[in-house]
C-alpha cells in the first residue's frame, strides 16, 4: 500500500500500457485512484456499458467508456 501512495503518475501525464490486452498503447491519464491502485487512461480499456433511460441520460442504450487499469500495468511515457 505504501508504494501506491507514492505513485509518480498524475492526472494529465502520458503513459504507455506495459501489460494486458492494451499492451503497447499510449494515452493521457484522466484520473488516478491511489487507494484502489487504479488509473483511467483516455481511449484505452474501453468497455460497453448497458444503461436504462433515466433523468440524467434520457436515452438508454449501449455506451462506451474507459474502465480503470491497474496502476502497475502502466508506465510513464517520455516523448
Amino acid at each position: 500500500m505504501e508504494a501506491l501512495r507514492k505513485s509518480r503518475i498524475r492526472k494529465g501525464d502520458t503513459v504507455v500500457v506495459v501489460s494486458g490486452r492494451e499492451r503497447g498503447k499510449t494515452g493521457k491519464v484522466l484520473s488516478v485512484d491511489l487507494q484502489a491502485g487504479k488509473v483511467v487512461v483516455e481511449k484505452l480499456n474501453i468497455i460497453k456499458r448497458h444503461t436504462k433511460p433515466n433523468q440524467k441520460a434520457k436515452q438508454g442504450g449501449i455506451l462506451e467508456r474507459e474502465a480503470p487499469l491497474q496502476i502497475s500495468n502502466v508506465m510513464f511515457f517520455a516523448q
